[in-house]
């Protein structure tokens, strides 16, 4: 598939993009022509991803550590990467953990929070104070989850920091619409990727079957009979922080083969 090269002169952030969805992002953009600025936790792996992208002749893509937990460290990368390559025009914010949560002193609900969620908003906030003037729109779009519009016992870290993220989106769409921003969270089901195999080895295990039989259990819930892809991911996350989605903000977009429709 040829693409337009729609991204030229822009400048995105994207979090969690050295796996999964966020790599699968950070090729489609680049791929248009965007400046990329890219963060994870984990340098090395996201340096060779720069290296990866640029080598194949996309357009500038940089490479950022931080915790997005970390207010403080958020805000130093953003600052550096808005000094590197400019003023924001778009922030994919991708980044997150998943898994399940239990009462005890092994649960996990406070970082499932601090990372899905008040990193979310660390990261939104840090775009906003290094964002390309308009009039053109300018993007932020969270990557929250099905979870965030169903229950799932066990996940209730998980469900309520991607719920959160869509009460985050909707105030933001309010507060930053006279400013031509438009702000929009994206809804993936089971998507083929490292965590998603993780899942339903998880699932295999509490249940005693196989991951196969765990898939094909999963699937029974997704009238498509599948599991979307990362790349397909990516054109969704294209298409809104593209012209084409203008007037388009406060939504939350689900895209999960119709396991969930409102």
């Amino acid at each position: 598939m040829k693409l337009h090269k729609r991204f030229l002169g822009r400048h995105v952030a994207l979090t969690g993009a050295a796996t999964g969805i966020g790599r699968a992002i950070a090729q489609r953009l680049a791929d248009e022509g965007a400046a990329l600025s890219i963060f994870a936790r984990s340098l090395p792996r996201l340096e060779a991803l720069a290296a990866e992208l640029t080598l194949g002749g996309q357009g500038p893509v940089r490479a950022f550590a931080c915790d997005i937990r970390d207010g403080d460290s958020v805000n130093a990368a953003f600052a550096a990467a808005a000094k590197a390559q400019g003023p924001f025009h778009d922030l994919v914010a991708n980044a997150g953990i998943g898994g399940p949560n239990q009462d005890g002193d092994d649960d996990r609900f406070l970082d499932l929070v601090a990372t899905n969620l008040s990193g979310s908003y660390f990261c939104a906030r840090a775009a906003l104070r290094h964002l390309a003037p308009g009039p053109e729109p300018r993007h932020l779009l969270f990557v929250a989850s099905i979870l965030a519009r169903i229950g799932v016992g066990g996940y209730t870290g998980y469900c309520a920091s991607k719920a959160g993220i869509l009460g985050l989106t909707r105030a933001l769409a309010r507060e930053l619409a006279p400013q031509t921003i438009e702000v929009n969270a994206l809804c993936p089901g089971w998507v083929d990727t490292e965590m998603a195999r993780e899942g339903l080895e998880g699932m295999a295990r509490a249940l005693r079957v196989t991951p196969e039989e765990a898939h094909r259990i999963a699937m029974q819930e997704v009238p498509a009979g599948r599991m979307s892809k990362p790349s397909e991911i990516a054109g969704t996350v294209a298409w809104l922080l593209s012209p084409d989605s203008r007037g388009v903000t406060g939504q939350a977009i689900d895209q999960n083969g119709g396991a969930f429709m409102l």
